[in-house]
C-alpha cells in the first residue's frame, strides 16, 4: 500500500505516542521527523544496550550535537529511561523526545508523570475511512477493519489472525501479564461476544470458567495493550434513570471478527450489526483524539430501555448517534434517538444506516453509514 497521510498533528513539543502495534507510528515518525536519532527497542541489542545501562541514552544523545529529535519506538519496554530523558529534557533546551508505545502498563508503573508538563500524550488509531478516501469501502472494513499492518497485506484475513498471535506470544506471554495463555486465550474468545455491549464481568468469568477478579485483570490487560476500550453512559443533567456500567469495544473492528467464533446458531445480520457499531465507534474516537481533543465519548441508556450508541459531548460539540445495520429506516429505529432528544433538545442526532438516501426525519439526521465516516475528516 502507498503511503497514506494520517490525520494526526504533531508540532516541535516533545510528546508520547502511543496506539496499538501495526497502526503505523513508526512510519508516521519516520516521515515527519526523517532526520531524527532513533532508538528502535524492539532491536534485541538495543533494548539490551539502553535497559541494561539507562546512562548511555545521555552519552549518545551528547555524542549527537547535532541531532534536536531524539526518537525513542516502543519505551514501555525499557521504561527506566524515562528518568534519562526527564534529566536531558531539564538540562539541554530544544531537544524534542518522541516517545512512542504500544502498552500504556509499564509506562504507568514507571511514572509516566514524571513527563507532565513536559511531554504531551497523543494517539495512533487505526486508518480512518477520510484518510482512505477512495480507497475505503464499508463491506471490506467490517470484515478486515482498519490496521493499516493488515490492510498492506496481501492476505488481510490472515494478516489478522497472525495480528492476535503477536499480541498473545510478545504482548502478552513474554511480558508476562499472565500465567496461563490458554484461559486468556480462552477469554479473548468469551468476551468476544460483549463487543458493543455492556460488559458483565461475572458472566464472562462464569464461561471462561476463571474467577471474576481474573477476568477484571484480562480486561485490564486489553486496555493497558490499547486493544479494547470501554466508553461510560452519559448521565450529565440526567432527566432518566439511566444505566450504570459502561459498554466494551474492541478497538478495530476487523480484530472483534477475527476473535467472534461463528457457528449454526449464529445470525449474519446481528454479527455485522455489532461489527458496524464497533467500526463507527472507533472512527469517532479516532476523530476526537485528531479533531476535537476535549470532547467526550459516552453512551446513553436509561431503565426504561430507550438506548443511543454514542453520544459525543465538550466544547462545542454535542451529538447523539445511533447505528442501525439495516437499509431501510423504521419507526422503532428512531426511538431512542427521539427520547435523547427531549431530554436534551441542543443535541445533534444522526441514525446511520445502509441504505444509500440522506433524510430528516422529525428533526434527525439520516446518512448512509459510509458518508458519515467518509465525512469525518
Amino acid at each position: 500500500m502507498e503511503t497514506i497521510s494520517r490525520f494526526l498533528k504533531t508540532g516541535k513539543e516533545s510528546f508520547f505516542l502511543l496506539g496499538p502495534r501495526g497502526t503505523g507510528k513508526s512510519t508516521y515518525i519516520r516521515m515527519k521527523y526523517p532526520d531524527a536519532l532513533s532508538l528502535d527497542l524492539l532491536r534485541p541489542d538495543v533494548f539490551r544496550n539502553y535497559s541494561a545501562y539507562p546512562e548511555r541514552l545521555r552519552e549518545t544523545v551528547l555524542a549527537n550535537k547535532d541531532k534536536k529529535t531524539i526518537v525513542i519506538d516502543e519505551i514501555q519496554r525499557a521504561p527506566q529511561l524515562l528518568e534519562m530523558v526527564h534529566s536531558l529534557m531539564e538540562e539541554k533546551k530544544g531537544l524534542q523526545f518522541i516517545l512512542t508505545g504500544s502498552s500504556a502498563r509499564k509506562l504507568r508503573k514507571a511514572g509516566v508523570n514524571l513527563l507532565a508538563g513536559r511531554a504531551i500524550m497523543k494517539h495512533m488509531h487505526a486508518f480512518m475511512a477520510a484518510e482512505l478516501q477512495d480507497r475505503f469501502r464499508l463491506d471490506k472494513a467490517l470484515q478486515r477493519g482498519m490496521i493499516p499492518v493488515v490492510l498492506d497485506s496481501a492476505d488481510p484475513v490472515a494478516a489478522l489472525h497472525a495480528y492476535v498471535d503477536l499480541y498473545i506470544r510478545e504482548e502478552v506471554q513474554q511480558e508476562g501479564f499472565t500465567r496461563s495463555i490458554g484461559n486468556f486465550t480462552r477469554f479473548l474468545e468469551t468476551v468476544s461476544y460483549s463487543h458493543g455491549s455492556i460488559l458483565n464481568i461475572s458472566n464472562v468469568a462464569r464461561e471462561c470458567q476463571v474467577e471474576r477478579k481474573v477476568v477484571e485483570g484480562y480486561v485490564g490487560i486489553l486496555e493497558d495493550l490499547l486493544l479494547a476500550y470501554r466508553i461510560p453512559v452519559f448521565t450529565k443533567r440526567a432527566k432518566r434513570a439511566t444505566a450504570s456500567h459502561p459498554k466494551f469495544y474492541f478497538f478495530d473492528a476487523g480484530l472483534y471478527s477475527v476473535l467472534r467464533p461463528s457457528g449454526p446458531l449464529d445470525r449474519a445480520e446481528e454479527r455485522a450489526g455489532e461489527a458496524l457499531e464497533g467500526l463507527v465507534g472507533q472512527h469517532l474516537r479516532a476523530w476526537i483524539d485528531c479533531r476535537h481533543p476535549g470532547v467526550q465519548l459516552f453512551y446513553w441508556r436509561t431503565s426504561g430501555g430507550s438506548e443511543v450508541d454514542f453520544i459525543l459531548y465538550g466544547k462545542g460539540l454535542f451529538w447523539a448517534v445511533e447505528v442501525k445495520n439495516g437499509k431501510a429506516v423504521h419507526p422503532q429505529d428512531l426511538r431512542g434517538l427521539k427520547a435523547f432528544g427531549e431530554d436534551y433538545p441542543g443535541a445533534k442526532r444522526f441514525l446511520l444506516y445502509r441504505g444509500s438516501e440522506r433524510l430528516v426525519r422529525d428533526g434527525i439526521s439520516v446518512v448512509p453509514c459510509a458518508d458519515f465516516l467518509l465525512g469525518l475528516e
